[in-house]
């Protein structure tokens, strides 16, 4: 049997000219964005002790880190699936400082397992993040930048989903619902599964009981809230997520659809969570937010207990952005074609493409001998005395 020595692993793939030069373009369009906006550039590294770089992230990231033994040390160390803990780790112990502070990031992550059907298993995350403000004035900031991003981009048309996990952690608080129950529920709100949810609250107060049942109903325009205020108890906490989430809904340029049964990273946010989808995704009714064949473009939300596993509780709230994916579905930007050189060292040759490789011109000089600048559109000839450019 042949080994075919050149095939790569399931779901990882070279990233070819076209689509690298796609993704390049939009990370320099927006790491640039948010240097205007006061986010200074991190770069964490690819691999570190599983002990920091799974503190207080919850079982799914655990579940999508591969792990191997450090020959330095044996301990046992990952290399990162999300690079959003790992900031916050520089952001506690590097940093340490008082004030809100402003990052954000640019890499590649490995995932044991594909999030999608199309999805990569080595996505490039880029994203951004404030600390040190538990405010919804952040949220807001944020939620603000994510849009102006998206738009410099060049993405015409997007989603919004946004939840917020306070409002069914109220309602487990105020129901006395044990940790393993909570874990059972927050599993059966994630699948809108109506029966399981019914079964496993039986044993709670009525007011409990109901308020969880009425959680996967709750899904739609940003008109629901309305609807939930009536429908769920007035506890102080669950109204003021209710406010926050409507204030971040109607703040944006997207089209929005609300979720009070999106616990996404139940363990790891402690606020309002999003996702942005390319286009109007269609949805079947008993799966909710999950569009059938399109995985979430944007991630983000508030996570407020990270820093405090890092022995530095710190208020956190941000996003990350796969750039392949938001290479795909984005149209490549028209350019004007390389530019074909003859071989040579004339004087006037070498000047005239120095010129035009300043002025950001993309110039190709041919190698001897062999076929060259094939995929050239355009050619340096010398005509009338100088070297002019002439449309292949």
């Amino acid at each position: 049997m042949t080994i075919r020595n050149w095939l790569l692993p399931e779901y990882i793939e070279d990233v070819l000219p076209p689509e690298a030069a796609q993704i390049e373009r939009l990370r320099g369009i927006l790491l640039g964005l948010f240097r205007l906006h006061g986010y200074e550039l991190v770069v964490p590294p690819m691999l570190e002790y599983v002990d920091s770089l799974l503190t207080g992230t919850g079982h799914d990231l655990n579940l999508r880190t591969f792990k191997l033994v450090d020959q330095l040390s044996g301990r046992m160390m990952g290399i990162r699936a999300d690079i959003t803990p790992q900031v916050a780790r520089i952001d506690s112990h590097l940093l340490n400082r008082e004030s809100v502070t402003r990052l954000c990031y640019c890499g590649s992550v490995l995932h044991t397992r594909p999030r999608g059907l199309d999805s990569t298993r080595e996505p490039i995350q880029i994203g951004a993040e404030i600390y040190g403000h538990p405010g919804i004035e952040s949220d807001l900031e944020i939620q603000r930048l994510l849009s102006e991003s998206l738009e410099a981009c060049g993405l015409a048309r997007a989603r919004l989903d946004i939840g917020h996990v306070g409002i069914f952690r109220s309602i487990c608080a105020h129901g006395n619902v044990s940790l393993e129950l909570e874990g059972e529920l927050h599993e059966a709100l994630e699948a809108k599964d109506h029966a399981r949810i019914e079964t496993l609250a039986a044993t709670l107060d009525r007011e409990t009981r109901d308020a969880l049942l009425q959680l996967p109903r709750l899904y739609g325009g940003v008109q629901l809230i309305e609807a939930a205020r009536r429908l769920l108890p007035h506890y102080p906490e669950l109204l003021k997520s209710l406010d926050d989430l409507e204030r971040l809904a109607l703040d944006n340029r997207f089209e929005v659809s609300v979720d009070l049964a999106d616990l996404r990273g139940y363990q790891y946010h402690s606020g309002v969570v999003f996702s942005v989808y390319a286009g109007r995704a269609q949805h079947r009714p008993e799966v909710g937010n999950h569009p059938l064949c399109k995985d979430a473009l944007v991630l983000g939300g508030r996570y407020d207990e990270v820093g405090k596993a890092f022995g530095r509780a710190r208020p956190a709230t941000g996003f990350s952005i796969d750039l392949r994916d938001l290479a795909r579905v984005l149209p490549t930007e028209a350019g004007t074609g390389a530019i074909g050189a003859p071989y040579g060292d004339d004087d006037a040759l070498v000047a005239e493409v120095a010129r035009l490789r300043r002025s950001g011109e993309v110039v190709i000089q041919a190698l001897p001998g062999v076929k060259d600048c094939l995929e050239c559109e355009r050619k340096l000839i010398w005509r009338d005395g100088r070297w002019i450019i002439s449309v292949l």
